[in-house]
């Protein structure tokens, strides 16, 4: 039989290269599965089960577990998927003998722990849900009628499991507290002391200013890519399909999807939009225009330092910062600030051309990643929503089937290629020394919102028209109210 697609040379440039059109390719036929070239383009549910477990004579390759793994839970529960593997891998190949039936579970015993290993390694988050423990645990004591070794194997699989769920529901946890601190400031400082700050700017959160926490570009990007790596470290792959997944009528409060107490994916998000709104505030806030120039000019640098490292997601929102309304219209302190490498910074990222400049900049990175000596060198941290947004258009532009009901897996090779690049970048320990006082300052200090970031411009640089002028006094009455 034709073999699946190796796992990294990892996925290939997809054969076809979009000319369905031009031609109808040559497939072969095997037990439900279609091949063209031998790679594997689409077959049945069933068949493609059937392909994912392992016999005397097959093993999968690590390339289609991937791909199924990830892609299968747009048609059924990762819990159906297993209790599935697990009848076909015991089950189905009993013959009613014990000494028989022992010796097909010892000699196949071994390929099922790596399938297993694969499947818990990379979506461990599958294993939420109780009723994949169990059939975890069931399989293990079931190796174990015919194969010491690899019941033990097991047991260091579920071990190595249950330690990493524990890491990661501890991480969700510290998102949680961190989020309710933070909003918690956001409506202490709303119901009172925000409103004097922007009337009284001068005698407010001086001490807080983030220069005089860190004054280094240099470090301070460092601090973010901190930030950064561990968040998307988090981040499971299967939440990029995750949001593909129409729930069934039947599904209720104990379903696999509502497992998922934080969206990991969604946290890395609103970071990228508190990170926004913090170099906002940063700018509007001092009272003095060269202070505000001075802010202006080091978040510039800093930018840039990101882009040197290869951290594109806090180079992205750097930008978006200083884009947005608050802080553009303060033209006095613009005009203090030599604005050369800022719109350098700016044309890399522009959206023009698909982004084209920054998807060059991001090939580049990613060929420094691939023959890196270092570990600084192999830093890539992509523009997330951009991510998102070319993985949502993948899933959007092609058929999930066929016409002939079959899984259209050409379109799930490409997915997981994509994703899988992902999991190379995640993989990549930050290599800079912590700052915890920089670090502490970025995650937790409060943020001014959009009416707070207007009224702190205006208070600023005052109003330049009428319509300005009344917008500042609806501000002024609206927030001394809160």
């Amino acid at each position: 039989m034709p073999q699946t697609t190796p796992f990294a040379a990892k996925f290939p440039q997809n054969p076809y290269g979009g000319g369905h059109t031009r031609y109808k390719p040559v497939e072969e036929s095997y037990s439900g599965l279609r091949y063209h070239d031998n790679n594997l383009v689409s077959g049945s549910l069933e068949a493609l089960i059937q392909h994912l477990v392992p016999t005397v004579d097959y093993s999968p390759d690590r390339s289609y577990i991937f791909t199924f793994l990830l892609s299968s839970r747009l048609f059924l529960h990762p819990f159906e998927l297993m209790s599935r593997v697990c009848y076909l891998c015991v089950e189905h190949h009993r013959v009613g003998d014990p000494q028989i039936d022992k010796k097909r579970i010892r000699d196949i015993a071994p390929k099922i722990v790596q399938l297993l290993t694969e499947w818990t390694e990379t979506f461990p988050y599958d294993f939420r849900d109780e009723r994949m423990m169990r059939s975890l645990k069931e399989m293990t004591h079931r190796l174990a009628f015919g194969d010491e070794l690899s019941r033990r194997a097991m047991q260091r699989l579920i071990q190595r499991l249950l330690r990493k769920l524990t890491i990661l529901g501890q991480y969700e946890e510290s998102l949680v507290t961190s989020s309710t601190a933070v909003t918690a400031s956001v409506s202490a400082a709303s119901a009172g002391e925000k409103p004097s700050a922007l009337k009284a700017k001068q005698h407010v959160r001086r001490e807080e200013c983030i220069l005089n926490v860190c004054d280094d570009p240099f470090i301070l990007a460092q601090q973010l890519t901190h930030i950064e790596m561990e968040r998307l470290s988090y981040i499971g792959p299967e939440e990029f399909v995750q949001a593909f997944v129409q729930k069934r009528p039947a599904d209720n409060h104990k379903s696999f999807f509502s497992k998922r107490r934080v969206s990991n994916l969604e946290a890395y998000v609103e970071w990228f939009n508190r990170l926004s709104y913090l170099v906002a505030t940063e700018i509007c806030l001092p009272v003095k225009k060269k202070h505000r120039a001075r802010v202006l000019e080091f978040f510039i640098d800093v930018a840039r330092e990101c882009f040197n490292i290869g951290n594109f997601n806090s180079l992205m929102a750097i930008i978006t910062g200083m884009n947005m309304s608050p802080v553009s219209r303060l033209k006095k302190t613009w005009g203090k600030v030599n604005t050369d490498k800022f719109e350098i910074l700016e044309h890399q990222m522009d959206p023009s051309n698909n982004f084209y400049s920054y998807r060059t900049a991001l090939r580049g990175a990613t060929q420094r990643s691939a023959t890196a000596h270092t570990t600084r060198e192999k830093i890539v941290i992509p523009f997330f929503s951009l991510f998102i947004k070319d993985i949502y258009f993948l899933n959007e532009g092609c058929a999930n089937r066929l016409p002939n009901g079959h899984i259209n897996f050409e379109k799930f090779w490409e997915l997981a290629k994509q994703v899988s690049e992902f999991l190379a970048w995640r993989q990549v320990i930050c290599p800079f020394e912590r700052d915890r006082k920089t670090l502490q300052y970025l995650i937790s200090v409060s943020v001014f919102t959009d009416d707070e970031l207007q009224l702190a411009s205006y208070e600023s640089e005052g109003p330049e028209n009428n319509l300005e002028r009344d917008t500042r006094r609806s501000l002024r009455s609206s927030l001394s109210r809160m």
